[in-house]
């Protein structure tokens, strides 16, 4: 729990993680280490790459394994000052984000690392990656050279729930963005000669249908922005939106239809506008036969926890690891409202996650059929 409140203390926004990134350098050194960093930090605009450290194999059997976090965190608004009160819950006393996501997964991993290192216990070989810029895109996985991984079954930490819950399936998501094109005019003296980027943009968001589409989709407008002074028409004005589906068939479908209502908004208000499409992340599919998946569950039963199979909203670096062959799982650590004021984990989930961790270890020796 300390080395967590530790590492929550360091603000580490997308882009900004070296405080963070050296903490986690000195423990791994402290340990008798070697851990490389990689040049992603120049590839993705960041103050640090992407953090490999591998413990070789020391005689144990079965499937290597390989971990990962990331070091950012959504922007905070203010200090981070992480408390632990008398409910055993940490929170941040100061009012904002925490940091939970991701940097309870990040102390889990080291201490139980320690641990590995410490009591020499056996294992087919482990390897630790830590991750910039990935509250932004997945952007430090991305740009991780995953041939260095000997093993081919990971885990993230990246998942607000319950310990015991495993993600078998997370949304194909892709990012829309969008520009309008007006024309500027004093809104008192000449209003009919102006063209109003931002009535064409309200129009187009009416119309967008967002929110939870079905079971398997999603669509959002998340940020808009436009005009210069409150008594001039805009001229311009722009929003990001993306959308989400767990069925890949869908998701195109959807982006041309977001693309045409936009479209049709721009030419009701006479304004031209631009947009787009980009991937944000693949998404994937376990069987619960796969190895992964039992491993994972029977390192839950090893900790006394029933395993439960779910489907995630959310990206994770895993799905650019499960993009590219390798098997690699997200386990909800028990962290809650994340991204929020209000985000928190309990100390005795910080602790059981340690447990997981080794609990993975073992039950990868023991599990037949690994990828």
């Amino acid at each position: 729990m300390t080395l967590f409140l530790e590492l929550a203390a360091l603000p580490s926004p997308p882009g900004e993680e070296r405080a963070v990134a050296d903490r986690v350098l000195d423990y791994l050194e402290a340990l008798g280490l070697e851990a490389v960093e990689d040049g992603a930090g120049a590839e993705v605009g960041s103050t640090i790459g992407n953090i490999y450290c591998r413990l070789a194999p020391n005689g144990g059997t079965g499937e290597p394994l390989f971990f990962c976090a990331h070091l950012d965190t959504v922007l905070p608004e203010g200090a981070i000052e992480p408390l632990v009160g008398e409910d055993e819950v940490v929170r941040n006393g100061a009012g904002t984000i925490l940091g939970a996501d991701d940097k309870s997964a990040v102390a889990a991993m080291l201490e139980a690392a320690a641990r590995l290192v410490g009591d020499g216990r056996p294992h087919a070989g482990v390897e630790l990656l830590f991750t910039p810029k990935e509250e932004v895109g997945l952007m430090g996985a991305a740009a991780f050279d995953s041939g260095r991984l000997a093993a081919r079954v990971g885990y993230v930490y990246d998942h607000a729930g319950a310990i015991g819950e495993i993600v078998v399936g997370a949304p194909h998501q892709q990012k829309l963005d969008v520009r309008f094109h007006g024309r500027a005019a004093h809104a008192g003296m000449y209003p009919e000669d102006g063209r109003s980027a931002i009535a064409a943009a309200a129009r187009a968001v009416a119309d967008l249908r967002l929110g939870r589409l079905d079971d398997e989709t999603s669509a959002n407008v998340g940020r808009i922005e436009g005009g210069t002074a409150r008594n001039v028409v805009p001229e311009w004005c722009g929003f990001a939106a993306e959308a989400r589906s767990h069925d890949e068939r869908k998701l195109p479908e959807l982006i041309k239809e977001m693309v045409e209502t936009v479209t049709f908004a721009a030419s009701l208000e006479e304004c031209e506008v631009e947009t787009q499409v980009s991937s944000v992340s693949p998404g994937y599919r376990f069987r619960r036969d796969a190895a992964a998946v039992r491993i994972a569950a029977k390192a839950l039963e090893l900790v006394g926890r029933d395993p439960a199979y779910i489907f995630s909203g959310g990206g994770a670096d895993a799905n650019v690891f499960n993009d590219r062959g390798l098997e690699c799982v997200n386990l909800a650590n028990g962290m809650t409202d994340i991204h929020t004021p209000e985000e928190r984990i309990a100390v005795a989930d910080l602790h059981e996650m340690v447990e997981v961790t080794l609990a993975l270890v073992h039950a990868a020796g023991e599990v037949d059929g690994a990828a």
